[in-house]
């Protein structure tokens, strides 16, 4: 039974995939409106290309053509950008590996002095709107290193690459057609957009949709201003997102838990939440041994399978979540506010002996349990619900713990029948 209990393991932790930074749900790409990239297409010849096509796009949905000419004629296709697109930490490495950095001592501190330096602004966005201080610092915190890294990449150049690129260009098309009608608005001019690889602009990287939807001048003179060096109208818009997102003023994102013996997997990570009185019952327990809130509903998920930690998730995760849908991103945000008040450490240690899977590892897991009658669906590398319930079904079958999370233990087992 030995080799069997390390089948109990941990996935390269995000189920879902999500567009970078500041999050707006992907539309899907519009037929003949992305131009794709060949082997044998040079990528300026096919740059150039898609440019001219855009253009066309573009002014038909209200760019004039001097705002287009301007922005456009110097922007470069980089390739750096679509390398790190295709490995975004938040669902490349291991949980463990992702907060070791994001909710480092470094960063606790750091925030600490931001925030004591920045106190009466904090105060003041907190109590216009009912959003915890903690948690936009700590966004602020995981996006721009308080405002010390905001990118040094063109927010255009990198926004066309991702639309001439082509595996989510429709959804960076609308981004870049965003963004011209800002810079045609007046509200910023297109030497100032220098940003993130994936187009996202400012102190808490705001795509532009986001930033036209939410972004809030603060102070009430001109328009909203999250380029400038001063954070105020970013930390506010944060907060405006969040509040728009439907936080929950006075509640937590969650807390670790700890699980009972003979706990009932099939009731964790499928974001049911149930009354907290049904995990109570159910012998869940804060991890610290404090009580769990006395109402409320809940949700228990496993970022890192059965042998890492537990946590109950509330409301606030939702709220978090609609910023960045990867679990980890959401959890590093809220145990950095909670380290920044004072908070401890996580009391149950990750799996750390396990190793994110390749993609290819991925790939043929799927395949293999497609192989076996377990999964519906196709190989495509990506660990979403099918493959959760696939991998449950399989441990059942050889007699492990069914967190439903995949690892290469998993895999090893699907290789050896």
């Amino acid at each position: 039974m030995q080799g069997l209990a390390r089948v109990i393991c941990t996935v390269a932790f995000a189920a879902f995939a999500a567009a970078p930074a500041v999050r707006a749900q992907d539309t899907g790409e519009q037929d003949g409106a992305v131009y794709k990239m060949t082997d044998d297409q040079g990528s300026d010849a096919g740059f150039n290309a898609w440019r001219a096509a855009f253009r066309t796009r573009a002014l038909a949905q209200g760019v004039s053509a001097v705002v287009f000419d301007e922005a456009l004629s110097a922007a470069e296709f980089l390739p750096a950008v679509v390398d790190r697109d295709r490995r975004q930490d938040e669902f490349s490495k291991t949980i463990w590996d992702y907060l070791d950095k994001a909710v480092s001592d470094d960063r606790i501190a750091a925030g600490q002095k931001a925030l004591k330096k920045n106190a009466a602004l904090f105060d003041r966005i907190e109590a216009r709107y009912n959003v915890d201080k903690y948690t936009v610092l700590a966004i602020w915190g995981l996006e721009s290193a308080y405002g010390a890294v905001r990118g040094d990449l063109s927010t255009i150049s990198a926004l066309a690459t991702l639309s001439y690129e082509g595996r989510r260009g429709a959804f960076f098309e609308g981004e870049l057609i965003t963004l011209l009608k800002i810079i045609q608005r007046g509200a910023v001019k297109p030497a100032q957009l220098r940003g993130s690889w994936a187009g996202a602009m400012g102190h808490t990287q705001f795509m532009p949709s986001s930033y036209e939807r939410l972004a809030v001048n603060f102070d009430g003179k001109g328009g909203a201003n999250i380029w400038d060096d001063d954070p105020t109208d970013a930390l506010a818009s944060t907060a405006a997102y969040l509040a728009n997102a439907g936080w929950k003023k006075g509640e937590s994102w969650g807390q670790e838990v700890r699980l009972p013996k003979g706990f009932d997997y099939d009731l964790a990570g499928n974001r049911t939440q149930k009354p907290i009185s049904f995990w109570a019952g159910a012998g869940v327990v804060a991890a610290d041994g404090a009580a769990l809130p006395a109402t409320g509903w809940g949700a228990v998920i496993l970022p890192a399978g059965a042998r890492g930690p537990a946590f109950l998730v509330y409301d606030n995760f939702a709220a978090i979540e609609a910023y960045n849908k990867a679990d980890a991103y959401v959890i590093a945000v809220g145990h950095l506010a909670d380290r920044i008040r004072g908070g401890a450490a996580f009391v149950q240690p990750w799996p750390r002996d396990l190793r994110a899977l390749t993609l290819p590892e991925k790939i043929e897991m799927q395949q293999r349990l497609l192989d076996r009658g377990v999964m519906s669906g196709a190989a495509d590398g990506k660990i979403g619900p099918l493959t959760v319930a696939a991998v449950k079904a399989f441990q059942r079958q050889i007699g492990v713990v069914p967190d439903g999370y995949p690892c290469l233990p998993i895999l090893e087992q699907l290789r050896n029948g």
